[in-house]
């Protein structure tokens, strides 16, 4: 039995475990997909202190690092269950994997969010995706239409205005939202076209099942941008279904949780994007994450 099993291996996650191992806890740091988070995905991140600039893939190889350095364990396996039990926790996974822990911290972050239309699935991986640095280079002098306007949009399309022909710019409020200095490294571009008040109707796809465009409203009018391959950055949403018995979740599927990381299950902590908050950034997370672990080992040392 692990003193602490921490569900998600993002900022919030990996700092959970290193301030257990800190307080000579046993840790385990159980990831779907990424260690590291949605910040892996970041090509230049120039908001952590301590950092003038560092690529999101780098700072999570730091934190899985420092975390394994200090000796907890991780492994990749999907968590589809949690289970209170009279000495603690058993965390269940995909696979049929049994964990078992004193505390659990859930710091499940969040997924992308898509448009939900016909046939999206099937391109996602192929023709759709969400990260440039992952995916942009594919793309390389074709054409790319990007869905949003805030700063994560904009951030995609700072790498892909050097990669790509042509970047055209899909945006369903009437202005963009993304910081200004982000705005203006983006626009000033001559292979940047830009498109407001928009909606975004259907994938446009060829017998053979290849995208070859998109088709979208303006102004009442229907449109369709020819494209080689669609980025989505129309938000982020929580994946804290299976967990709604243990701790309260919102309308939008965010943890509710009390004096910072506590939940209605004692011995269960949350922490990180996958909270209800103000402010999602890798610095709140990471302070979610200490947090969350102090909490735990508390709870831990007071069942002694």
């Amino acid at each position: 039995m692990y003193d602490i099993i921490v569900v998600g291996g993002g900022p919030a996650g990996l700092t959970a475990a290193i301030y257990g191992r800190r307080n000579a806890k046993t840790v385990m740091v159980i990831e779907k997909s990424v260690f590291g988070g949605q910040i892996v995905n970041s090509p230049k991140v120039e908001n952590i202190p301590g950092f003038d600039s560092i690529s999101g893939d780098e700072f999570g190889d730091k934190l899985l690092e420092q975390a394994m350095g200090q000796g907890a364990e991780a492994a990749i396996e999907n968590v589809t269950s949690i289970g209170k039990t009279e000495s603690g926790f058993t965390v269940t996974t995909e696979d049929g994997s049994i964990y078992t822990s004193k505390t659990v911290i859930l710091a499940t972050g969040t997924t992308h969010r898509t448009l939900g239309l016909p046939g999206e699935e099937d391109l996602i991986g192929t023709s759709i995706s969400f990260c440039a640095v992952c995916d942009g280079d594919f793309y390389r002098d074709k054409t790319v239409v990007m869905v949003g306007g805030g700063n994560s949009a904009f951030v995609e399309s700072a790498l892909l205005v050097g990669i790509v022909k042509k970047l055209i710019l899909l945006q369903d409020m009437p202005v963009f939202t993304a910081d200004q200095k982000l705005q203006d490294q983006v626009l000033k571009s001559p292979n940047v076209e830009t498109h407001t008040s928009t909606k975004v109707l259907a994938y446009e796809v060829s017998e053979d099942g290849k995208l070859t465009g998109v088709t979208y409203e303006e102004a009442g009018e229907k449109k369709t941008a020819t494209c080689d391959g669609v980025f989505l950055a129309v938000g982020l949403v929580p994946d804290n279904s299976a967990f709604a018995e243990y701790a309260e979740l919102d309308n939008r599927g965010y943890f509710v949780p009390e004096n910072i990381c506590n939940t209605k299950t004692p011995g269960l902590f949350v922490a990180g994007d996958c909270c209800q908050k103000t402010l999602r950034q890798v610095t709140t997370a990471c302070s979610d994450g200490a947090y969350a672990a102090i909490r735990a080992c508390d709870y831990i040392n007071d069942l002694k």
